[in-house]
């Protein structure tokens, strides 16, 4: 597309300016994929902050769309939440025309897809934040058996949390007996795509992760068939798109990187 050699798509990020984990999405996402990433004011995390991010969302969008790309993803799973995710996609459409999609909506469509009801929470948030999730979860037909995480105040706390501590965290709060379905990771400000079969392999249940979810929620929304497996069973091929029709990704060529 665009004259890009090797690209299929281009895809729009807003992601918070402090977090660190904003290439988690292009590391796993098929070839021909590409993100490019507008940053949004955030340093602390909490409600208020939270509702801050989405304050000048026209103006970061706008910024995405001059890069013509196709489809713009707002990835912050709390800010999503708490300001409302139709909200947020109205808002982005109305200033740039493009569709958009958000980390929440991708969560909870992610776990619906899996077949998830009761699910053990996982997260770096503070305990405002955490119970506000649950809520939200609740609401939406889930019910959280359990639930923790480090509590994290900045979203470099957040992103600072080795990726080898995760699985650690996931045995303590889904040990034997757990009647949860699934595990979620919830915060696209973590490292965990590089041990999410570790994980799954921790817990011996599916896990959905916040960037993992937005990657196929964004596949999903542009008919891009893929399959994924070391990042978890929501991005291996039993949960692609089926059918004809879809649109393959294209290979990278000419030494395309990856980010």
């Amino acid at each position: 597309m665009g004259g890009e050699r090797g690209i299929s798509a281009r895809v729009g990020q807003l992601y918070p300016s402090g977090g660190l984990c904003d290439h988690e999405v292009q590391v796993m996402a098929p070839p021909g994929v590409r993100f490019l990433t507008t940053r949004m004011p955030f340093a602390r995390t909490g409600v208020v902050d939270d509702l801050r991010l989405v304050d000048d969302l026209e103006a970061h969008a706008s910024l995405l769309a001059d890069a013509e790309v196709e489809l713009i993803a707002f990835n912050c799973t709390a800010a999503s939440m708490l300001a409302g995710s139709e909200h947020i996609t109205r808002r982005i459409h109305a200033a740039t025309g493009l569709p958009a999609v958000t980390t929440i909506d991708a969560v909870v469509e992610g776990l619906r897809a899996l077949g998830a009801r009761t699910i053990a929470l996982l997260d770096p948030y503070p305990w405002e934040v955490e119970r506000r999730e649950i809520d939200y979860l609740r609401r939406h037909g889930f019910d959280v058996v359990a639930h923790g995480g480090p509590e994290c105040h900045s979203p470099v706390e957040q992103g600072s949390i080795p990726p080898e501590r995760w699985p650690a965290e996931a045995r303590t709060l889904v040990g034997p007996g757990s009647d949860a379905d699934a595990l979620l990771i919830s915060c696209a400000g973590t490292q965990v795509a590089a041990v999410l079969d570790e994980l799954e392999r921790t817990v011996h249940r599916p896990v959905v992760a916040s960037n993992q979810a937005l990657v196929w929620k964004v596949l999903r929304t542009l008919g891009i068939s893929h399959d994924l497996p070391r990042y978890g069973r929501l991005l291996s091929a039993a949960h692609s798109l089926p059918g004809p029709g879809l649109r393959p990704a294209t290979p990278r060529t000419g030494g395309e990187s990856p980010s």
